[in-house]
C-alpha cells in the first residue's frame, strides 16, 4: 500500500488527500508535525530531501516529493476517473489552469502568510534553507490574493469547473487555495457570486471534507 506523508492542517497535503479520495485509492498516512518543525528533522530528510509535505511512498518503494509528481503518478496508475484530462486540448487546459491557480492563488496566500506570521520568522520559504521575512512581500501577497478571487469569480461566470468541462485537478488546487486564503483573513463574499456558487457545488463532493 502507498504511504502519504501528511499534515492535517496544511494546504499542500490536502491537495494530495483530495486527489487520492477522488481516485478511490487506499493509502496509509504518516503525520508530519509542521508546528514543531518535524519536516526539518534528519529523520524526515531521509524520506524527502526537500523537507516538505506532502510526500508519497509508492508501491514500488520510491518517494515522490511534491504534488506535481504525486498527481502524475496516481493518474498514470489509476487513469479513471481522469483528473488531468483525456484529450490533448483538455490536458493542456487543465495543466494551464492548475498552474495558474497555484501561482496566483496558493503561492500568493503563502507569500502573505510566511512573510507576516511570527511563527514563521526566518521561514519565509518552505524547504531546508532559512529565509527572512519581507514585510512588503506580505502586503503584495494580500493584494495578489484579492485579485485572485476577482479573477476566479469572473472566470467562473459561465462555467461549472475551473478547466475543461469536468472536475479536474485544477478544481482541487483552486478549492484548496480559496479555503487557504482564510488564514490571511480573505474569503469570497457577496461580490464573488460565481465563485461562491462553484465552491458550494465543490463542497458537495465527499473528498472536499478531507
Amino acid at each position: 500500500m502507498i504511504t502519504l506523508y501528511d499534515c492535517a492542517s496544511a494546504p499542500s497535503p490536502r491537495r494530495a488527500r483530495i486527489f487520492l479520495a477522488e481516485k478511490g485509492v487506499a493509502y496509509e498516512t504518516v503525520q508530519v508535525d509542521l508546528r514543531n518543525s518535524e519536516q526539518l528533522s534528519s529523520a524526515y530528510q531521509t524520506i524527502n530531501l526537500q523537507r516538505t509535505v506532502p510526500a508519497l511512498r509508492t508501491e514500488e518503494g520510491g518517494v515522490l516529493s511534491d504534488n506535481a509528481a504525486i498527481t502524475a503518478y496516481l493518474e498514470a496508475l489509476y487513469p479513471q476517473p481522469a483528473l488531468l484530462g483525456t484529450t490533448p486540448n483538455e490536458k493542456a487546459q487543465i495543466a494551464s489552469w492548475n498552474w495558474r491557480v497555484e501561482f496566483e492563488g496558493l503561492l500568493a496566500v503563502a507569500e502573505a502568510l510566511r512573510n507576516s506570521a511570527p511563527s514563521m520568522a526566518n521561514r519565509a520559504l518552505p524547504g531546508p534553507v532559512d529565509y527572512p521575512q519581507i514585510a512588503q512581500l506580505a502586503q503584495r501577497g494580500l493584494a495578489r490574493v484579492q485579485q485572485f478571487l476577482v479573477m476566479l469569480n469572473e472566470h467562473l461566470a459561465e462555467r461549472h469547473f475551473i478547466a475543461a468541462d469536468s472536475f479536474s485537478v485544477a478544481d482541487i488546487t483552486a478549492i484548496v487555495a480559496v479555503d487557504f486564503a482564510r488564514i490571511v483573513k480573505i474569503k469570497p463574499g457577496e461580490h464573488h457570486p460565481h465563485l461562491l456558487r462553484w465552491r458550494a457545488a465543490m463542497m458537495l463532493r465527499p473528498s472536499m471534507s478531507l
